[in-house]
């Protein structure tokens, strides 16, 4: 129950009322990460012999 407390406060702190905008602002935080390790995984992955 600690936990849901130290939520509330914090969103109220920054504004945020509803727990679905939040929701929304991990969503987004939490795709980006996952684009950016994407990215980083295939950055050196060989294409064809003529640089394409």
């Amino acid at each position: 129950m600690r936990i849901v407390r130290l939520i509330w406060r914090v969103m109220n702190m920054l504004g945020i009322d509803d727990p679905w905008i939040l929701l929304g602002y991990i969503c987004t935080l939490g795709i980006a990460l996952v684009c950016i390790l994407y990215g980083l995984v295939k950055w050196n992955e060989g294409g064809d012999a003529d640089g394409s």
